[in-house]
């Protein structure tokens, strides 16, 4: 049989519509906990006394919450109040018990300065520089401090002051006896009378009672007295 020759246009074909395969894909949106949905404010943690860092301004504050700043603003005050409180106090006192010039600190060096630089008492104890000031003796060994002073005021407002001096030089030791006293009307100390009392000697007087300093007496010759 004759082959029957189909022309090419008459011939069937096949078409394949493209498909895009690469489509993008859609994903399900879920509203739950930790979304913030448009207009929503970012959730916060609460306001307390203890972790309030003053971020969170005032008028987004619950009452709960302005309450406990207020609490916190108010114990930082006081904090900062007893601070200052506190400051001010040490060092009025280092002042009138330190550097004042009614400190009875003051009295003290004062004290033991006239003793070094006497002549009399250079005689007894040693030289000025060899003169060291001890604290007050416990059994056998003297304790490197300065002596409390004992402060009295009677009913006038008179103040006194009583104080006693270990001293020791490299010829000998005593003791240092001083006794001050203020009034009411007067703001320096005055002295009451100031001596050492050293072994084997007779006292030596820097200050006698009633503010005025030994003097000595001028030799006498024949029951003549020389001046």
């Amino acid at each position: 049989m004759p082959r029957c020759h189909l022309k090419a246009s008459l011939r069937p074909v096949a078409t394949v519509k493209n498909i895009n395969v690469l489509s993008k894909p859609s994903y399900a949106t879920q509203t739950g906990v930790g979304t913030i949905r448009p207009g929503e404010q970012p959730r916060r943690r609460a306001v307390t006394p203890f972790n309030d860092d003053g971020r969170v301004p005032w008028g987004q504050l619950s009452p709960a919450e302005k309450v406990s700043r207020t609490a916190q603003q108010s114990f930082n005050f006081t904090l900062i109040a007893g601070g200052v409180v506190a400051t001010v106090a040490v060092f009025t006192l280092l002042y009138t018990d330190v550097f004042s010039p009614s400190s009875h600190i003051t009295q003290y060096n004062h004290a033991v300065n006239r003793v070094r630089n006497s002549k009399e008492c250079q005689e007894v104890l040693g030289s000025g520089q060899s003169i060291s000031a001890l604290g007050p003796a416990t059994g056998t060994s003297w304790i490197r401090q300065r002596p409390k002073a004992q402060l009295e005021t009677d009913r006038f407002g008179t103040e006194r002051m009583k104080m006693r001096i270990r001293v020791q030089g490299d010829k000998n030791d005593g003791t240092i006896d001083l006794y001050m006293v203020r009034r009411a009307d007067e703001g320096q100390w005055g002295w009451g009378h100031l001596c050492l009392d050293a072994r084997g000697h007779e006292r030596i007087w820097l200050e006698r009672p009633g503010g005025e300093a030994k003097k000595k007496e001028p030799g006498t010759f024949f029951g003549i007295r020389w001046r």
